[in-house]
């Protein structure tokens, strides 16, 4: 139950990330990650919608820092990642590849993906192009791309 009380039950009163930094993706761009939780916790990505938007530290609400390591990351042009709402050599495609990157590059062999809206999307297309490194998905406000969707 949420005691309004006490200040620790809201959402910006999350733990600090443990790890952030930037990877390098090719073609001038860099993106943004942190992780959160535990080191040796269950792997999950949480992808953002947008695209654009970026991450936020209430997205951390969603996770039990003592169960799970989250790896955040802001997509191209999103977020704290360079360069800034760059659109060149940016599109699905490199945004599933940033993605597998950034699993072998923090070194996750399996994980869960978390996606809400266009975030929703780019897991299941991850999770075509990669099923054996998907764990699971959890997915919320479904956005599939379709023309009465866009419309």
């Amino acid at each position: 139950m949420l005691n309004l009380n006490n200040k620790t039950d809201f959402f910006f009163d999350c733990l600090p990330s443990y790890d952030s930094g930037y990877l390098e993706v090719g073609n001038g761009h860099s993106i943004y990650f942190e992780q959160y939780g535990n080191p040796e916790g269950i792997p999950i990505l949480f992808l953002h919608g947008g695209p654009g938007a970026g991450f936020s530290n209430s997205h951390k609400s969603f996770f039990d820092p003592n169960i799970f390591r989250v790896i955040f990351f802001d997509q191209r042009g999103a977020g704290k990642s360079i360069p800034y709402a760059e659109t060149n050599y940016n599109n699905t495609q490199l945004l599933i590849s940033d993605i597998e990157n950034l699993r072998n590059s923090l070194k996750v062999n399996k994980w869960y993906l978390f996606g809400g809206s266009w975030g929703s999307t780019l897991a299941l297309l991850y999770g075509i192009d990669y099923p054996n490194r998907c764990l699971g998905f959890i997915l919320r406000g479904i956005f599939l791309g379709s023309k009465i969707e866009i419309d």
